[in-house]
């Protein structure tokens, strides 16, 4: 069994990570470290953790884990996956893993040394649906792609949400524009060339709150606007000369709706449904991730697929400068 340690007590962890690890058949939650020891221990009691730390450093020193999920502030995610990965545990990072393409070279050097895993929580990339509509492309379901439509929108002005916060990396397109970015790539295996982007910013907060996108990938395009101040809205269109694949709910299904994917032939006369109800996307990636770890078995996302993803988010913030195309 991989033996997991968890860096924080943060939101995400507490609803998703930490039940989709005591649920997982090859994992247990071992340990649970806080900068206060009592939220640690309430914590680790709750989800039958045996170890509670009061520091970051003490986890990373224990010889009772074997690799850590770091759901940490954005700005925090590159120093500690290097310190993690140096005491010799294995890393499992919140998306986004940074907040520049170039901070992963110091992480794939890290990997290289070490030996040691690190991957970027990009859970989608487990969901049997996109290895559905990779599948689909890939066979010619619907002929040549051509172009491709994203968004991916919930309303938060929250002063204290940590993706209000700029000096902890909030903002937009490191939360969830990364998501249409990453889906387009991992269901192509294609790269974008360039793109054009508006990208409007909170007058308060200074994050973005709205990027509207455009990306050459050279044999399609791809389209999505995302945001932080709208109406949640959560879809992905894939449309080829022969048909379409639509997919409902495509990154957070339960929230956002049921995890559906519809193949629609040329003229929409017909159309099959593929559902994937009582997938748990975030205990796929776990059981992935320590299948990797215990017996080299499984493909995890890769850091070279995280700085890919990055230097399109980077491209983004130029274009959304300089009103034209920027090459990624």
């Amino acid at each position: 069994m991989f033996r997991w340690g968890v860096l924080s007590t943060a939101k995400i962890a507490q609803t998703q990570l930490l039940p989709a690890m005591q649920d997982a058949r090859n994992g247990i939650v071992a340990a649970i470290a806080s900068r206060d020891e009592a939220r640690a221990r309430q914590l680790a009691d709750r989800f039958g953790a045996p170890h509670a730390f009061g520091s970051y450093e003490a986890l990373l020193a224990s010889d009772t884990v074997d690799g850590v999920y770091i759901p940490l502030p954005t700005s925090d995610h590159v120093a500690w996956s290097l310190k993690a990965a140096q005491a010799g545990k294995h890393v499992l990072c919140e998306k986004p893993i940074a907040l520049k393409a170039e901070e992963i070279d110091a992480l794939i050097a890290e990997r290289d040394r070490s030996g040691k895993i690190i991957s970027e929580a990009f859970m989608v990339c487990y969901h049997p649906q996109w290895h559905k509509v990779r599948e689909l492309i890939a066979s010619g379901a619907i002929g040549r792609l051509r172009h491709v439509n994203g968004v991916f929108t919930y309303f938060n002005t929250d002063p204290e949400n940590m993706r209000n916060k700029p000096e902890l990396g909030g903002g937009g397109l490191p939360d969830i524009g990364v998501y249409p970015t990453v889906a387009t790539r991992f269901s192509t295996g294609l790269e974008p060339q360039r793109v054009r982007a508006e990208v409007e910013r909170d007058p308060q907060f200074g994050t973005d709150i709205y990027a509207n996108v455009s990306a050459d990938f050279g044999a399609f395009n791809l389209d999505f606007y995302c945001s932080t101040q709208m109406a949640l809205r959560q879809e992905m269109l894939f449309h080829g000369d022969k048909g379409a694949i639509e997919v409902t709910a495509p990154f957070n299904a339960g929230d956002y709706g049921h995890a559906v994917v519809t193949l629609h032939n040329q003229d929409r006369s017909e159309a099959q449904v593929f559902r994937f109800q009582g997938v748990r996307q975030y205990r796929d990636m776990l059981e992935t991730f320590a299948d990797v770890a215990l017996n080299a078995e499984g493909a995890l996302f890769s850091l070279e697929s995280s700085k890919a993803n990055q230097k399109l988010i980077d491209a983004v913030y130029r274009a959304g400068e300089s009103d034209a195309w920027e090459a990624v």
